[in-house]
């Protein structure tokens, strides 16, 4: 069995080029995020995801992560979900595109054998289609996450350089005991800007990896967490991915 540490709502997004209005494959996106929303907080944890999807947990392939920003208010993630225009001196007037929302549903950070999974199961779409198949959104799935200690030193080039890496505190620091990883067992490492970790593809059945039933109810597109919790307004962001998995 295992203890559950955390659980909340995740929402994913993917948002286009600038330029690009419909996106046809991955190299049409320019970033690949998840919100997590912890249950009973109003803090706001946007993570964006490496390769721009999801690792595969039949492969148990891993992807980097990042978390780049920690609100604790929806309105502060608009400006990464809401379409912005802006002249340039050289190009004129470029539209960046708003984000489509590509999933909803509950997730977990939970203790297991030793390691820390971060596991999910969908809301919405209640069928996935082709969106949910580019980024590798199951309709749910379970992963190992390994924290990624900021001050032990990397080649050049990998992840983020030193002065974007998280600063914790004493007492969060202490828990990599001069360790290149440390296992998620306190969810306040997502809390910091900056912090960095790996996803490890672990499982496509959660109940059966992990031993955890996570409360995920079927919603319809207009009772969406989604909009009411981020504050969007009906229009604001196209929903056919969130509402038949279509890819826009």
């Amino acid at each position: 069995m295992s203890r559950i540490i955390e659980q909340g709502d995740i929402f994913f997004f993917y948002r286009p080029r600038l330029g690009v209005d419909a996106v046809d494959e991955l190299t049409d996106v320019q970033r690949f995020f998840f919100i997590l929303r912890p249950d009973g907080s109003s803090r706001f944890r946007r993570i964006i995801v490496g390769r721009k999807r999801l690792p595969d947990p039949a492969a148990h392939e891993r992807t980097w992560a990042f978390v780049a920003e920690v609100a604790e208010q929806p309105e502060e993630l608009h400006k990464e979900l809401v379409s912005t225009t802006y002249e340039t001196r050289t190009r004129g007037i470029r539209v960046q595109p708003e984000a489509r929302p590509a999933g909803e549903g509950r997730y977990a950070i939970a203790d297991h054998s030793g390691h820390t999974h971060l596991a999910y199961v969908l809301e919405l779409p209640s069928k996935p289609g082709p969106a949910q198949e580019a980024f590798r959104i199951r309709p749910e799935a379970s992963y190992v996450v390994a924290v990624r200690n900021p001050l032990d030193e990397s080649p050049p080039g990998v992840g983020l350089r030193p002065p974007q890496r998280a600063q914790y505190p004493p007492e969060l620091q202490e828990r990599f005991g001069g360790r290149r990883f440390a296992p998620l067992d306190d969810p306040r490492f997502l809390d910091y800007e900056g912090a960095e970790f790996v996803l490890i593809g672990a499982a496509e059945d959660v109940e059966a990896e992990l031993g955890i039933t996570l409360d995920a109810e079927r919603a319809a597109l207009e009772n969406a967490d989604l909009f009411r919790q981020l504050r969007l307004k009906p229009g604001e962001l196209p929903t056919e991915p969130l509402e038949d998995g279509r890819l826009v």
